[in-house]
């Protein structure tokens, strides 16, 4: 098994986090020894670059000397985790301490893995990894998440196209680039990555763990965390107050256009119904304060796993409005979970969704399309029902985690020599 160096994402949540967290464990099970690089060190303080000082587990306060010691000590384990230092950490971009590149390079040759994969985190590291990857002869994997739309129909489009412009040059450099779909290849073999070095592969998601309620089995024959699923449902349901349930899941900023579901929603009110908005993000504050109202449910963020799975098995519509997306997680989440979906065809997602297993809408006039729309999912729970089943299959043929990791060894396969990756 391969010795993988993944650079990628623990926080804060995002699809990036969700992306290499998932991906990660799915490798270890597999034999593959992983050592975990990110950004969990804040550089503060007058003492730049990197002089914290910081404090271990026990709130004993190490100075910059021992904290290199501490990781060192901890690359010599088979599972190592390397913090580097930054100065800003987003959702969507990080930037790191002027001490990191060092850091970075003294990890990896010391790690001496067979390969890197970046999950690439938007930050200036990212365009120094192939000049350092190919000094120390270790081939460089990529995974390239920024949204994209390649009608160009928005100024969100617009800037996430100036962002694949960015970065095409040096992704032009690593050994394999993975993108979500084929519309996405093509934008960057426009742009002069050539053909050989892109590799397509969907996004997965564990089918097993994201499954409509109905998969559970019944009585006494249901396993202790069926029954807490179930408990789990009923909570999520008690919430809604016996209304039927609409739900947005997904971080609260410009480019995912929840306003214009937001005033979808007000123009419709369709009676019966709660639109329950799951996530956080730079908008929270204002669409909140903007659209107070007794049947939208401000659910916040979600850290726990459980009551994400239970919320969308307790709603029957799952809306996605956004500009741009790469291949939303959260929509996949939905579509395992036989929730009904609605996405705008920005990205990769309405390619997902194409041919029945769900409602495609553009990313233009997103509220008047949501305002003729929402009247027929609540007038015909027979339709919500089918779109469900439908996406459920989808999922099951082309989007689960099994697929996904298969095809990633695959990669690896191709850049490692080992007789036990080529099997």
């Amino acid at each position: 098994m391969a010795h993988i160096a993944w650079l990628g994402k623990k926080s804060p949540f995002c699809g990036n986090v969700t992306y290499g967290l998932t991906t990660t464990e799915q490798l270890r099970l597999r034999g593959h020894r992983i050592s975990f690089i990110h950004f969990d060190t804040p550089a503060t303080g007058p003492g730049l670059p990197w002089d914290p000082p910081s404090v271990d587990g026990n709130g004993l306060s190490l100075t910059k000397e021992a904290l290199r010691a501490s990781r060192r000590a901890a690359l010599a384990g088979d599972e190592s985790e390397v913090a580097l230092p930054y100065l800003l950490k987003s959702q969507v971009y990080t930037v790191p301490a002027p001490g990191a590149q060092r850091e970075l390079r003294e990890s990896l040759e010391q790690l001496k893995p067979d390969l890197v994969h970046a999950s690439l985190t938007l930050s200036p590291l990212d365009f120094l990894l192939p000049d350092l990857c190919q000094q120390l002869g270790v081939p460089l994997v990529a995974t390239f998440h920024p949204a994209f739309d390649a009608g160009l129909r928005n100024l969100a489009g617009g800037t996430q196209q100036l962002t694949y412009q960015v970065y095409a040059p040096a992704l032009a450099r690593f050994n394999r680039v993975i993108v979500f779909s084929e519309l996405q290849a093509e934008v960057l073999s426009r742009l002069g990555v050539k053909d050989d070095r892109l590799v397509v592969i969907p996004n997965g998601v564990d089918t097993d763990v994201w499954k409509p309620a109905g998969c559970e089995r019944g009585g006494s024959e249901r396993t202790g965390s069926e029954r807490s699923s179930s408990a789990l449902r009923h909570e999520v349901l008690a919430r809604f107050d016996g209304r039927r349930s609409f739900l947005y899941m997904g971080r609260l900023a410009t480019e995912k256009n929840v306003e214009a579901l937001l005033r979808a929603w007000r123009l419709v009110r369709p009676a019966g119904c709660v639109l329950v908005i799951v996530g956080d993000g730079p908008l929270r504050g204002s669409l909140q304060a903007a659209h107070e109202d007794p049947d939208i449910l401000w659910w916040g963020y979600e850290p726990e796993l459980e009551r994400r799975v239970a919320l969308l098995q307790a709603s029957e519509v799952f809306l996605l409005p956004s500009l741009v997306e790469g291949l939303s997680l959260s929509l996949l989440e939905a579509m395992a979970s036989g929730t009904a979906c609605v996405a705008t065809d920005a990205g990769a997602d309405g390619e997902v969704l194409e041919g029945g297993a769900g409602i495609v809408i553009s990313t233009q006039g997103v509220t008047t399309q949501l305002r003729t729309l929402l009247p027929v999912l609540r007038d015909q729970p027979v339709l919500t029902a089918e779109l469900g089943r439908r996406a459920r299959e989808r999922a099951l043929q082309r989007y689960t985690l099994t697929r996904n990791i298969q095809a990633l060894e695959r990669v690896y396969a191709e850049l490692v020599p080992s007789p036990a990756l080529a099997a």
